[in-house]
């Protein structure tokens, strides 16, 4: 069987972005944003796993589009989280740099999904 890595590298930022929450809770008491990236940030693997039992290619491409949808989000409040001085850059630059292969992965699978 393939090794599916949009829904591995997925799971592995959602876990990512679980643990980011509860340190932002706990630690920086920051509790709007880091409610934000966590419904964002783990919506992406969700989707993704929806997306493997998609009813149809047209539904298995509307799946994957809202994944990416949820990872510009994420990408957004990632930002925000870094601009506001919430996290270090350290932190930003991993979880970017994770989130713009997953952000790859699913506008390339996407597109060759629209194009068969």
């Amino acid at each position: 069987m393939k090794e599916n890595v949009v829904k591995n590298k997925s799971f592995e930022f959602a876990l990512r972005i679980v643990k980011s929450s509860k340190f932002l809770v706990a630690e920086k008491k920051e509790y709007v944003l880091s409610k934000q990236i966590l419904r964002s940030g783990t919506a992406i693997g969700a989707m993704v796993r929806e997306a493997e039992h998609a009813e149809s290619k047209a539904d298995f491409i509307h799946k994957l589009s809202v994944a990416l949808k949820e990872a510009n989000e994420t990408e957004y409040w990632l930002e925000l989280l870094f601009m506001s001085e919430y996290i270090d850059k350290n932190v930003y630059e991993a979880n970017a740099s994770d989130l713009r292969e997953i952000l790859r992965l699913l506008i390339s699978i996407i597109k060759s999904s629209k194009a068969k």
